[in-house]
């Protein structure tokens, strides 16, 4: 315990160490310039975040106000802007509980700080190894399922239809075959905020094309006189500083599995961000340092009425644009949503739900990126396989279980890919050098043959390494196989059986195997699991500091005990 509490106390430590700079005088216009792009930007953003998970559109925004301040001050990446991330919103609107019953709200902000309280304890204790579990093959088919899955989410808003079925795909296709009850008006404004957008964004707008874009479709409505739905029909925009909620306790353990769906969607996106956008300094951000940034992040928003956040690549893409020199720029956008909920708020809630959902729509098409589909097609047959099962589960079954699913492929294809790759070679002892050639197919009779093996040799591996061993034929009587074991410190009883059978087969045609460079692990296996009676404990060779000695030495024995037990009639 008491490590422990040294640990986190160092961390601490580093943390308020880490605040103390994130502001920089020096860049106060440069950083306000661009804390004023994406705080503006972000307000019709956290809307329709809120939108796209299937809750109070006002909970995206909170959860972007909170999440982008807190954030600015615990992460180590300067442009980090943590906000409510489009698939981070997918899974929270596939959680039944934050949507139905009286507690709905509840669970929600229970949920982001659950899912804080998950991505803290992962930077506190450096969990980012974890993370390389995921391969790209599924990181590629979730993300690319999920920007499908924004598309069609958003659809029963565009077209003005309450669409039914069990899944996004369902209810997309029960609107197709019902086009002609469509709310034309609704299609029309979200069809026109999608274009103005991509035209706005090309001019000196830029990203505030986005902003403009919503205004402008939102406004004409009243003017051509349609009724069309707008934000105050489904909720009322409060004030920018919520009363404060605690997470209810008793909602913690059916919250567990998506609070941790929920961190690990956040962490990889973080991660991505962290390894994509350096520093001021040209130093790359610590991981660690920005899942603790993260967490905190997410604990303030959900105390604050907010949904789960996580590092967003598209509005930390936007304020590096945008000129920010330093984190502080952040601060300020957070400042500037403030300001414009409070001043505006009233305005806001006459935003029209098609605009937002062709906003959601485009952003949607771009998280699809062909370019990474192909890429991982042409790479094999696994990892094209594991590509299109996560996009189909995620298109069909609840995101936070697509997750934990994508996970479980990983961690298969990696146990897969591990035991697929087993090398074994031949290290040929000549005048004192050695060189490497490829192991025999076949055990040649009265020679000493060093083999090395490559990879990592666990359970899985077993069959894979018994295969590639040379075979035996009575032709290879009178030889000694050297197995060479440095840096072997847990084999596992499935691999001792392997060893124990090769022993055996050995012994059969007057040979033997001798295992070099054991560390006393792996001689405590061998002596727990009998191996070592069966390959005689004479013929296991303790590692020691010298490289190659043990293996020199056992060699040379080897090369005696040819000699001694070949008979007149064998060829040496």
């Amino acid at each position: 315990m008491s490590g422990i509490a040294t640990q986190i106390g160092t961390r601490w430590g580093a943390i308020k160490a880490h605040m103390a700079g994130r502001f920089n005088r020096k860049t106060l216009k440069e950083d306000g310039i661009a804390g004023v792009v994406l705080g503006i930007e972000s307000i019709p953003d956290g809307l329709a975040a809120g939108l796209l998970a299937g809750v109070n559109p006002a909970f995206g925004l909170y959860g972007y106000l909170y999440g982008t301040m807190t954030g600015a001050l615990f992460t180590s990446a300067t442009f980090m802007a943590v906000q409510a991330t489009g698939a981070m919103a997918i899974v929270v609107a596939d959680i039944p509980m934050v949507h139905e019953g009286d507690r709905a709200e509840t669970a929600l902000f229970t949920l982001a700080v659950l899912t804080g309280v998950i991505m803290l304890v992962a930077g506190l204790f450096k969990l980012g190894t974890v993370l390389r579990w995921v391969s790209n093959s599924v990181m590629v088919g979730f993300m690319n399922a999920v920007g499908v899955n924004i598309i069609l989410g958003q659809l029963d808003n565009f077209s003005g239809y309450e669409a039914e079925g069990a899944n996004r795909v369902a209810r997309a296709l029960n609107l197709l075959f019902n086009l002609a009850e469509a709310h034309w008006p609704s299609m029309i404004i979200g069809a026109a905020t999608i274009a103005l957008i991509v035209v706005l964004e090309r001019t000196r707008l830029g990203p505030l094309g986005l902003v403009v874009a919503v205004v402008i479709t939102s406004a004409v409505i009243p003017l051509l006189g349609w009724e069309v739905a707008i934000l105050n029909d489904i909720t009322e925009i409060p004030s920018p500083i919520p009363i404060p909620s605690l997470p209810a306790l008793d909602l913690v353990p059916p919250l567990l599995i998506p609070a941790a769906a929920l961190a690990f969607v956040g962490l990889v996106q973080g991660a991505g961000i962290s390894a994509n956008f350096p520093n001021p300094d040209g130093e790359y951000p610590n991981t660690s340092q920005d899942f603790i940034g993260q967490g905190a992040a997410n604990i303030v928003a959900g105390i604050f009425n907010g949904m789960p956040v996580g590092g967003s690549t598209s509005a930390s893409s936007l304020v590096k644009e945008a000129g920010a020199r330093s984190s502080q720029a952040l601060v300020f956008a957070g400042i500037v949503m403030i300001i414009a909920i409070a001043m505006l708020g009233d305005l806001v809630g006459f935003i029209a739900m098609p605009a937002l959902a062709g906003l959601l729509m485009l952003i949607g098409f771009r998280t699809i990126k062909p370019h990474q589909v192909e890429a991982v097609w042409k790479t094999g047959l696994t990892n094209a396989t594991v590509m299109t099962v996560t996009f189909a589960l995620t298109m069909l079954i609840p995101l936070q279980n697509a997750v934990l699913a994508g996970v479980g492929i990983s961690v298969i294809l990696f146990a897969v890919g591990r035991s697929n790759r087993v090398v074994i070679n031949r290290w040929i002892i000549e005048e004192g050098k050695m060189r490497e050639v490829d192991a025999p197919e076949v055990l040649p009779g009265g020679e000493a043959v060093v083999l090395q093996p490559y990879g990592t040799l666990f359970f899985a591996m077993a069959p894979k390494f018994e295969e590639a061993l040379p075979e035996i034929h009575n032709e290879s009587a009178g030889s000694v196989v050297l197995l060479r074991l440095r840096g072997r410190s847990d084999l596992g009883t499935t691999f001792m059986e392997v060893l124990s059978r090769y022993a055996k087969r050995l012994q059969a045609v007057d040979s033997k195997l001798v295992l070099v460079s054991a560390d006393e692990r792996v001689i405590e296996q061998l002596s727990v699991t009998g191996v070592a009676d069966v390959v005689g404990r004479d013929n296991i060779y303790p590692t020691d500091e010298w490289l190659g000695g043990t293996l020199t030495r056992a060699h040379g024995e080897a090369l005696e005990w040819i000699a001694a037990n070949t008979h007149p009639d064998q060829t040496t």
